[in-house]
C-alpha cells in the first residue's frame, strides 16, 4: 500500500490523497484553493484548468502522471459537499476514467458546479446514502468502499472506508462529534467501533484543531445563539441581514426558523447559496424551502433590494458575503453597488467564523470598517466549528485504534499538535504517526 498527499498537507484546502494498492488507484476528496481564487480580480474569473494550476488553486495530480498511476484510478470519492473538497472536480475529472461517487448531496452540490462551470467532464456520477456501501471494480478484485455518516457542517458528510487485503483505510477529513444535530443522522458510532475492531490499516484524519484543547460544541449551541441574538436583541423597525455558510444547511434552517418568529418576510441572495439550498431541496432535505424567496439573478437582486430598502422592517435578508469576499452581495451592499442604503443601527448579523487565511483576515475587516462607518450594529460569531478539537480526536483514536495515523487539512503548524496528541496515546512519530506534505509519498511493507 501506498499513500500519496496530494494536497491539503501544507495548506487548509485543496485537499486530495491518492491510495495505490498494487493495479489500483483510490483518489479521495478533488478539492480548491480558495485564497488564490479570492485574490483574482472580478474580470480574470474566468476558470479554467490551466488558470487554476498557475496559481496553485487545485491539486498537484500530475504528479500521478509521473508515476504511471493515473491510468490505474478506479474512483474518486469526495467525502463532503465543501469546495475545498470538491471544487476542483469539475476541471481535473476528466483526466481520469473513473466514477465519482459520493453521498446524494454531494453528488447533487457537484452536478450544480459542473453546469455553472460548464465543465466537459463525462465521468459518471453515482450516489451512496450515508451509512451504506458501494462496490468498485478494481483490475482484478472488487474493492467495498463504505460511506459511514458523520456530522459536519454540511450534510451528508461521511468518514470513507476503503477495504483492502492489507487492512482498512480510513479517510475522516472535516468531521465533528454532534449527537444533536439540527438536520441529518447522527454520528454513526456502532460501525466506526466495528470497523476499528476489524482493523484500520491506515487513518487519514482532519486535524485542523488537533492544538485546540476543546470538544466542539453541537449545532445546537449555535443555533441558541442565534435565537439570543435574533429574538432578543433585533429593533423591529431596523434593517436585517444575516449571513453565514451557504452550504451550512442546518444553520440556515435556524436562521429561517427564527425569522418566521419575527414575523418577517425572509429572502434568500446570491448565487452560492441558491447552489446550495437548491441542491438540499432536490433530495428533500430543505425543510424550509416553502418559507423563503430565493433571488440570486443580477437584475432580480436588485428588484428586490429596492423592494426591501423601503420596507425593511418586513424583511430579513439571508445573503453571501461572511468572509467579505469581493462580489459578494454584503460586499457590494457595503460598496453602494447595490439599491439598498443602510441606514443607522441596521443589524448585520454573521453567523460565521473568519476563516484564517491572510487574504479572508484582510477582507473581512476592510467590510466591517465600512459597515461600522454606517453605523450598522454588527454581531460577529455567532457560530461554532464544524471540526473537531483535541478531546474529540483523542475519543476518536481510541474508537478506532488505527495502525497508522496521517493527520491531514492544514499546514503543519495547524496538524502538528496531532503528532503530540497521538504520541500521548502511545503512537511514535515517524514510526506510526506520520507528518506529511504535499506531493510525498508513504509506502507499507
Amino acid at each position: 500500500m501506498k499513500i500519496y498527499g496530494i494536497g491539503g498537507y501544507d495548506e487548509v484546502g485543496k485537499n486530495m490523497t491518492a491510495v495505490e494498492l498494487k493495479d489500483d488507484v483510490f483518489l479521495f476528496d478533488c478539492g480548491l484553493y480558495l485564497p488564490p481564487i479570492v485574490e483574482l480580480e472580478e474580470e480574470e474569473r474566468a476558470y479554467t484548468e490551466k488558470k487554476l494550476r498557475s496559481i496553485g488553486a487545485v491539486p498537484s495530480d500530475d504528479i500521478l502522471d509521473n508515476l504511471g498511476l493515473r491510468s490505474k484510478v478506479r474512483a474518486i470519492l469526495p467525502s463532503h459537499a465543501h469546495l475545498d473538497h470538491i471544487g476542483a472536480i469539475p476541471y481535473l475529472a476528466h483526466r481520469y476514467n473513473a466514477d465519482v461517487i459520493g453521498t446524494p448531496f454531494t453528488i447533487e452540490v457537484l452536478k450544480t458546479l459542473i453546469s455553472d462551470e460548464r465543465s466537459d467532464m463525462r465521468n459518471k456520477l453515482r450516489s451512496v446514502q450515508p451509512n451504506s456501501f458501494c462496490f468498485v471494480q478494481g483490475k482484478n478484485k472488487k474493492y467495498k468502499v463504505e460511506f459511514i455518516n458523520i456530522t459536519h457542517s454540511t450534510l451528508q458528510t461521511s468518514m470513507i472506508a476503503l477495504h483492502t487485503d492489507e487492512g482498512i483505510v480510513l479517510y475522516a477529513n472535516d468531521f465533528k462529534f454532534d449527537n444533536n444535530p439540527i438536520l441529518g443522522k447522527a454520528p454513526n458510532y456502532e460501525r466506526l467501533k466495528e470497523i476499528g475492531k476489524e482493523g484500520v490499516k491506515v487513518m487519514i484524519v482532519d486535524s485542523l484543531y488537533s492544538g485546540d484543547e476543546r470538544k466542539t460544541a453541537s449545532e445546537k449551541v449555535a443555533r441558541t445563539l442565534l435565537e439570543d441574538v435574533l429574538l432578543t436583541t433585533t429593533n423591529e423597525d431596523a434593517g436585517l441581514f444575516v449571513t453565514t455558510f451557504s452550504s451550512h444547511i442546518a444553520r440556515l434552517k435556524s436562521i429561517v426558523d427564527f425569522g418566521k418568529q419575527l414575523n418577517r418576510k425572509i429572502v434568500f441572495l446570491g448565487r452560492s447559496l441558491n447552489k446550495y439550498v437548491g441542491s438540499a431541496a432536490r433530495i428533500d432535505m430543505c425543510p424550509f424551502i416553502k418559507d423563503i424567496e430565493m433571488t440570486s439573478y443580477k437584475n432580480q437582486v436588485a428588484k428586490k433590494l429596492k423592494n426591501i430598502n423601503r420596507n425593511r422592517r418586513e424583511y430579513m435578508v439571508v445573503c453571501t458575503g461572511h468572509q467579505g469576499e469581493p462580489g459578494s452581495i454584503l460586499d457590494r451592499l457595503s460598496k453602494n453597488k447595490l439599491p439598498f442604503q443602510f441606514q443607522n443601527k441596521d443589524h448585520v448579523v454573521f453567523s460565521s467564523s473568519v476563516i484564517p487565511t491572510k487574504i479572508n483576515i484582510e477582507n473581512r475587516q476592510k467590510l466591517d470598517d465600512r459597515l461600522k462607518k454606517r453605523g450598522i450594529r454588527l454581531f460577529n460569531n455567532i457560530h461554532v466549528s464544524g471540526h473537531a478539537g483535541r478531546e474529540d480526536l483523542r475519543d476518536f483514536i481510541n474508537m478506532i485504534s488505527p495502525e497508522v495515523i496521517i493527520p491531514a487539512h492544514g499546514s503543519h503548524d495547524k496538524i502538528e499538535p496531532m503528532v503530540e496528541l497521538s504520541e500521548e496515546l502511545g503512537y511514535k512519530n515517524k514510526k506510526n504517526v506520520f507528518l506529511i506534505h504535499d506531493k510525498q509519498k508513504l509506502e507499507f511493507r
